[in-house]
């Protein structure tokens, strides 16, 4: 893959940089957030790998950014800030997955095979999905609602269509963290809450009818309301 690294800290960026490439993937390194949101603009890339602290422009405003320009590329957020507050803010920027330091390498190899495992492994698209007035197309990755174009990150698109795929079909959180994520994820994180919320405010907030409901004990299941 073709992968983007903006990093600041020299020893953190040259360790990841090397250990990358000896996993045959190209590798872009940038030591600032401008520079790193500009080579991000320039597109090409597989995967982004993103230092929340950033001299220049932090990698929340590259984040924001880089989704503004309605790019779907998988985004990983490398943080020091564990708290939960501090990884919601990175998901809500648009980030898809986020990384605490100090973690393996081995953790950072399996969480970029989760990001980018249903591009490489996913059968063939097939047609669009459609639910009600909500139609998802897996070959161009659009999303719309009643005919209005919606903007997600390539995380949320993976759980849409999920959902999509299994809709009238009560999946679990287990199902989710199996299918969507990889099986290492945190289970005790309440990041699938978290997602469910940023696709209903999306798809469901200003739309009727409801689309996602919850199965309080069992999970989450896509239907007309």
């Amino acid at each position: 893959m073709k992968i983007l690294l903006v990093e600041d800290e020299p020893k953190v960026a040259a360790f990841l940089h090397q250990g990358l490439s000896e996993q045959q993937h190209q590798v872009d390194l940038a030591a600032d957030g401008l520079l790193g949101l500009r080579l991000a603009q320039q597109g090409g890339y597989d995967l982004l790998i993103l230092d929340t602290l950033l001299p220049g422009l932090s990698g929340l405003d590259v984040c924001r950014q880089v989704r503004a320009q309605n790019t779907g590329v998988p985004i990983l957020m490398l943080t020091a800030l564990g708290e939960t507050d501090d990884k919601i803010r990175g998901l809500d920027a648009g980030a898809d997955d986020y990384l605490v330091k100090p973690f393996a390498f081995q953790e950072l190899l399996a969480r970029i095979r989760a990001l980018t495992r249903r591009r490489h492994d996913a059968p063939p698209a097939g047609g669009a999905l459609q639910l009600a007035d909500l139609t998802l197309d897996p070959s161009s990755k659009m999303v719309h609602r009643a005919g209005q174009p919606i903007q997600l990150t390539a995380r949320e698109f993976a759980l849409l269509e999920y959902l999509l795929r299994n809709q009238n079909r009560v999946v679990s959180r287990v199902d989710i963290l199996e299918q969507v994520w990889d099986t290492s994820f945190d289970t005790g994180s309440n990041v699938i809450d978290v997602y469910i919320n940023f696709l209903r405010k999306k798809l469901d907030k200003d739309f009727t009818p409801k689309l996602i409901h919850t199965l309080v004990g069992m999970g989450y299941v896509m239907k007309e309301e």
